[in-house]
């Protein structure tokens, strides 16, 4: 086994892997006489077949499996031995790689393009300044919570009179035409009927009033109207001209009361009791939320402004090549056309490695334990579940960290979020405080 590497320049190499016979030779034959051991094969005892039969129906198999396999192991352990900071993956050499003849060929030699990470220097100081935008949680936040909670926890109640945001059920007729369209118990919401005037003969009305009016003008997007009386497009298409409308029940939305009752809703206890204390608790829930998102914006500020400041070249085709082969479903268009959001990413997670070497950041166990409970909270809390025990929060979090994949993203957040951390020790935050619609705008603009 011999393994050499080759520099093109300083970031693109290759790496030439020779594999000789007495490399693989007693493993091919151990595996060989394992097959022997166990091939059923008519005509012979168990453990009997000669070897030369096993050979000829597993021999090249085995062959390529145990070489591919050798190949993987010493290629990686080369890699991690040599302290190489690759990118992607090696790929096949398209020039020098030789065609293999795993019938005949007993020396081989496999060849692999590699790219090597480019060194990132990190220097950070008070003179660079980065904006951190803190959402200022004023009453009218707070406000539209409320209502948003109100709205929630309300409910349709049955009325007399037909009101502007009511909805009523009834039958409906088309009028003067063969083989009308009828349907039972359709329903019909006042405030979407397109024409003002229809909308008008609705409010005030009372049940078993009938009302006719022309339907495509209430009605005219044909969807809408297929929706509502239950049949295809095509059919709602063909309808026009005048329909009757019996009302048989009037339901109106009404908004939960701002009470003690709403409080308990909301959040699960008796704990809250005042107006002034669910607008607080509303506040306090709204600050910790708006902080992550001036946490995301600090985020993307510091990734944009970082990856501006310290400029390093990438091994561009190399890359370009990787993304197409480990992406089947990728064209070279859509590789072309995404690549610089690719390439900025990439710079900003070897700028984050650089730091985190660097600083010497460390990530413990316990602490992605904490990031499991608090993903965990924030799902629950996400579908109105505020009041959680203990317990349901401590499955759900070991149920997250049961999945490599998730135990993965977590480890990546926390690690981030002390790289965001050792920056903003060391730099000059500027801080900037706006209003939500100010803070969304930070969004359009990009």
């Amino acid at each position: 086994m011999n393994i050499i590497k080759e520099n093109i320049d300083e970031l693109n190499g290759v790496i030439k892997v020779s594999i000789a016979k007495a490399d693989y030779e007693a493993t091919v034959k151990a595996t060989l006489n394992d097959h022997r051991k166990k091939a059923n094969v008519p005509g012979f005892r168990p453990g009997k077949v000669p070897a030369s039969l096993i050979k000829k129906m597993y021999g090249k198999h085995v062959l390529v499996d145990e070489v591919n396999k050798l190949l993987s192991n010493e290629l990686t352990k080369y890699l991690i031995d040599e302290k190489l900071n690759i990118l992607g993956e090696p790929l096949p050499n398209e020039e020098q790689q030789k065609v293999i003849d795993w019938d005949k060929d007993e020396d081989f030699e496999f060849v692999f393009d590699i790219a090597v990470a480019p060194e990132v220097k990190v220097s950070l100081d008070k003179r660079n300044k980065l904006p951190f935008y803190t959402i200022n949680v004023d009453d009218d936040l707070v406000n539209r919570q409320i209502d948003a909670y109100a709205n929630r926890f309300g409910e349709n109640n049955e009325v007399e009179v037909v009101a502007e945001k009511s909805t009523v059920r009834g039958n409906i007729e088309q009028l003067n035409v063969e083989n009308p369209i009828k349907a039972e118990d359709t329903l019909i919401a006042v405030d979407l009927i397109a024409d003002e005037s229809i909308r008008g003969q609705f409010v005030g009305a009372s049940v078993e009033t009938t009302i006719t009016f022309d339907i495509r003008k209430a009605f005219p997007n044909a969807q809408e109207l297929a929706h509502m009386l239950k049949i295809e497009k095509p059919e709602a298409e063909k309808i026009e001209g005048e329909c009757s409308f019996t009302i048989k029940k009037i339901n109106e939305f009404i908004t939960a009361e701002v009470n003690e009752e709403l409080f308990k809703k909301v959040y699960g206890d008796d704990s809250i009791t005042t107006l002034e204390e669910f607008k607080n608790k509303i506040r306090e829930g709204l600050s910790s939320s708006l902080n992550s998102s001036s946490d995301y914006r600090f985020l993307i500020d510091t990734r944009d402004t970082l990856v501006e400041k310290f400029k390093f070249e990438l091994p561009t085709a190399f890359l370009k090549r990787w993304l197409k082969v480990t992406n089947k479903d990728l064209t070279e268009e859509q590789i072309e056309s995404d690549f610089e959001n690719f390439a900025k990413d990439l710079k900003w997670q070897l700028i984050k490695n650089t730091i985190v070497t660097e600083n010497e950041i460390k990530v413990a166990e316990e602490e992605i334990k904490e990031m499991a409970k608090a993903a965990a909270l924030s799902q629950f809390q996400q579908y109105g579940i505020f009041n959680i025990p203990e317990e349901y929060i401590e499955n759900y979090s070991n149920q997250l960290l049961q999945k490599e994949e998730d135990r993965h993203r977590l480890f990546q957040r926390k690690e981030e979020e002390k790289v965001l951390a050792c920056i903003r020790e060391k730099v000059t935050i500027e801080n900037k405080e706006v209003d939500q619609e100010e803070f969304n705008k930070l969004f359009k603009k990009e």
